[in-house]
C-alpha cells in the first residue's frame, strides 16, 4: 500500500466512445439521403443552396473564434462538425428558389448570434438551425413564400393536384383546402416520396428522411420513440380537429416539415429535457401545438413550434427532476 497511488478526478466518471464530433458526423450522414433527393428533385440550384449554407456556417464559426483570439490550429483541432449540421439543416428547410444570400445570412445568424454568443456548442438556448430559418423567413418572407420550383419528377401516386409555384402556397396549404374542410387530391404516396410536390429542399422526400432517422436510431444517436410520439400526437390531434376523420392522419404527418423537424431538429440534445418523463411531455406538447396551430393558421408552423418548445424546456427541467440514487423520501409531518 505504501507504493500505491490514489488517482482522482472530477466528474463525469462514466466514459463513452461517442464524442460530439462522432455524433455530428452521424447526423450529417443521416441527412445525406434527403439532401440527395432534394438535388434530384430541384436541380443544381438546390445543391448550391446546401453548399452555401454549410460553408457559411463553418466560416462564421471560424471567423468568430479568430476574432476572439483563438489560434487557427486550435480551431481546426477542436472542430466538431456541429456547424456543418446547422448549415445543412438550414439549407434543407429553404426552397430552391431562395437567392444565394439567404442561406449565407441565415447560417451566419444561426452560428454567430444563436450559438457562439451563448458560448458555442452545447450552450445555445434554442436550436440554431430552427432560429436561423425563422430569421430568414421573417426577413425575406415574400421571397421564401413565392416562386416555388417545381420538382423534376411529377406525381406518380395517382394525384392530380400539381402545386402551382406562382401561388406562393406550401405543401401544407395545398394538401388542405382554404376552409380546412376537405383534402385535395394529392396522394399519400406522392407526399411520402415528395414527387410532384413543391416545398423545401430537404423536407419533401419523407422516405429519405426516415432512412436517415433509422440510421441515427441504430447508431444510438437518438431515441426514436420521442419523435414518433411527436408525429403520432400531431396526426391524431389533426384527426380530432377534422371531426375524427382518419383520412386526415397520413396527409397531416406527411405534409410540410413535420418529419424533418421531429427526427432531426426536435431531438437536439441541448434543447430537449433531461428526463424521460420530461421528454415525453415535451414531444406531446410539440405534437399538440403543431396540429393546433396548423388548424388555426393554415400554414406550416413546425419551426415556430420547436422554437417555442425550446423555450419551455428549462421550465420542464425545473419541475421534473430524476430522484438521485439512494435518496430517501422526506417524512411527512403529522398533523396537530
Amino acid at each position: 500500500m505504501a507504493n500505491s497511488i490514489l488517482a482522482y478526478s472530477s466528474s463525469p466518471h462514466v466514459k463513452n466512445p461517442k464524442t460530439t464530433k462522432s455524433i455530428m458526423i452521424d447526423v450529417c450522414i443521416a441527412l445525406l439521403p434527403a439532401c440527395v433527393m432534394g438535388v434530384v428533385y430541384f436541380g443544381l440550384k438546390a445543391l448550391l443552396i446546401l453548399v452555401l449554407a454549410v460553408l457559411s456556417a463553418v466560416a462564421s464559426e471560424f471567423i468568430y473564434q479568430l476574432i476572439c483570439g483563438k489560434k487557427f490550429n486550435q480551431i481546426t483541432k477542436d472542430f466538431d462538425f456541429s456547424s456543418c449540421v446547422t448549415g445543412l439543416l438550414l439549407g434543407m428547410v429553404l426552397g430552391a428558389q431562395s437567392p444565394w444570400y439567404v442561406p449565407v445570412l441565415g447560417s451566419a445568424f444561426a452560428i454567430i448570434v444563436v450559438k457562439m454568443l451563448f458560448g458555442g456548442t452545447g450552450k445555445n438556448l434554442v436550436n440554431p438551425a430552427i432560429t436561423g430559418r425563422i430569421f430568414v423567413f421573417m426577413s425575406f418572407t415574400a421571397i421564401l413564400t413565392s416562386g416555388w420550383v417545381l420538382p423534376k419528377i411529377g406525381l406518380i401516386g395517382g394525384g392530380n393536384a400539381m402545386v402551382n409555384p406562382e401561388t406562393g402556397a406550401t405543401i401544407l396549404t395545398n394538401t388542405f383546402d382554404a376552409e380546412y374542410g376537405h383534402l385535395l387530391s394529392v396522394s399519400n404516396l406522392d407526399l411520402f416520396l415528395g414527387t410532384g410536390i413543391v416545398g423545401c429542399i430537404g423536407e419533401t422526400c419523407k422516405l429519405a428522411l426516415l432512412v436517415g432517422a433509422i440510421y441515427l436510431a441504430i447508431k444510438g444517436v437518438i431515441n426514436i420513440i420521442y419523435p414518433l410520439i411527436y408525429v403520432a400526437v400531431c396526426g391524431l390531434t389533426s384527426v380530432a380537429l377534422a371531426g375524427f376523420d382518419f383520412s386526415w392522419f397520413l396527409p397531416s404527418i406527411l405534409s410540410g416539415g413535420l418529419i424533418l423537424g421531429a427526427f432531426f431538429m426536435a431531438t437536439d440534445y441541448v434543447t430537449t429535457p433531461n428526463t424521460t418523463l420530461g421528454n415525453v411531455i415535451y414531444f406531446i406538447l410539440l405534437g399538440l401545438l403543431t396540429a393546433g396551430l396548423r388548424f388555426a393558421t393554415k400554414i406550416e408552423v413546425v419551426s415556430f413550434v420547436i422554437l417555442l418548445g425550446n423555450l419551455v424546456v428549462p421550465l420542464i427541467d425545473k419541475f421534473i427532476i430524476n430522484k438521485p440514487f439512494g435518496a430517501l423520501k422526506k417524512a411527512k409531518k403529522k398533523g396537530a
